[in-house]
């Protein structure tokens, strides 16, 4: 595989680069600071470049752009430390909806979706089931020609912000967990539907939502009745992307950065054994989570669903990024545990931030346990673990 950009994705790295070095200086650490990994200054300003589009068709109004042009505007958004998670979860949802959604779906919400107007945000984990989504009891109940959904969904992530929420819930609990579930596009607005702020270890707001009656049509359904776990999927393999590796690459900049500055007691901490080995660790996981990442690009290229790439790459970058932030942490000494950005403390606070975040990161999108149990049953063709037995 040729890894070198072509002339075209090299033109296209340069236009993201010159429209990220514009935003002002402190764009990184406000966004991180609000809590909400979202900024709608630049969702809007990507959204007039097109960028939202850029991977849809030019004859759907978008720019036609490759993969691996997407995966280098992905990659220098987190060289840049700017969050566009907003994005990336409407994104899935918009391409989710391409596969299985209906007509009308597709005309009238990818379009605000792909014009930067809305965000959506995922409704699959709830209090009582945990990595086990397949166990929802969130309720929707055919009520004449429409459902009326009842019950609870945690870490909705930018419910606060969405228009939207892609909802899983429970249709037919007369059927094993699996075949029971159906799939919903469930306005935030609606009367009964509450959202309430929960803060993480990570520093970010995510939200538990509640569903009171909430009575929606049937065309807000998605996919067939009690196919739900089939489009789940379709979702699920967009999610699974190596996020982490962002993370990683910002923070590692960020670390080097520092290891390169001479303090007042003496030589730059770069001239430290301990250091440069903790570096050299962390680039190398860093460039095997870029190749993992690109192998999924190149699946994606050719219209391949990236299943169990994408349980590789998102076990191995998010806990690439633990391992370094921790690494971090014992080479700096207390220094890294100094809070904010902007306060003198090392590589401005980026190291304490990841040591918090990224052990939320092996838990979304599926924990690395849920990883390594997909990985070991479908790719390697080990039977099931025996508690995941006993649940399904």
């Amino acid at each position: 595989m040729d890894f070198e950009l072509s002339a075209a994705q090299l033109r296209f790295r340069d236009e993201v680069r010159q429209f990220l070095a514009g935003l002002p200086p402190q764009t990184s650490a406000a966004v991180h600071d609000t809590g909400t990994l979202h900024s709608w200054d630049v969702h809007r300003a990507m959204a007039e470049r097109g960028w939202l589009k850029a991977a849809w068709p030019v004859e759907q109004g978008g720019q036609g752009r490759d993969p691996f042009e997407m995966a280098t505007l992905n990659e220098e958004f987190a060289r840049a430390g700017i969050p566009i998670e907003g994005w990336l979860i409407a994104e899935l949802v918009a391409k989710t909806l391409q596969i299985v959604g209906t007509q009308q779906q597709r005309h009238e919400v990818i379009p605000a979706i792909l014009g930067g107007e809305i965000l959506l945000c995922l409704g699959y984990s709830e209090p009582d089931s945990g990595s086990d989504v397949a166990a929802a009891r969130t309720r929707a109940t055919r009520d004449g020609d429409g459902w009326v959904i009842d019950g609870q969904k945690m870490f909705t992530t930018m419910a606060h912000e969405a228009s939207y929420v892609f909802l899983l819930a429970r249709t037919n609990p007369d059927v094993p967990k699996h075949r029971g579930l159906t799939m919903f596009l469930v306005p935030l607005d609606a009367d009964g539907v509450q959202v309430r702020p929960v803060h993480t270890l990570g520093g970010e707001r995510t939200n538990a939502t509640f569903y009171d009656r909430v009575r929606v049509p049937d065309s807000a359904r998605v996919g067939e009745v009690d196919g739900g776990w089939d489009v789940m999927m379709v979702a699920l393999a967009f999610e699974r992307q190596p996020a982490a590796a962002g993370h990683l690459l910002h923070l590692l900049g960020r670390a080097l950065d520092w290891a390169r500055t001479a303090g007042p007691d003496g030589p730059a901490p770069i001239e430290r054994p301990e250091v440069r080995a903790c570096l050299a660790r962390a680039y190398t996981d860093l460039e095997v989570s870029r190749l993992m990442g690109y192998r999924m690009t190149w699946l994606t290229s050719r219209d391949v669903l990236p299943h169990t790439e994408g349980s590789l790459a998102k076990l191995f970058s998010s806990e690439a990024l633990m391992r370094a932030s921790a690494s971090l942490v014992d080479v700096v000494g207390a220094d890294a545990l100094l809070t904010g950005h902007g306060t003198g403390a090392p590589a401005d606070g980026w190291i304490e931030h990841e040591f918090r975040h990224s052990v939320v990161t092996t838990i979304y999108a599926g924990t690395s346990e849920i990883q390594r149990g997909i990985i070991a049953e479908r790719h390697l063709g080990l039977p099931r673990a025996t508690a995941r037995r006993a649940g399904s």
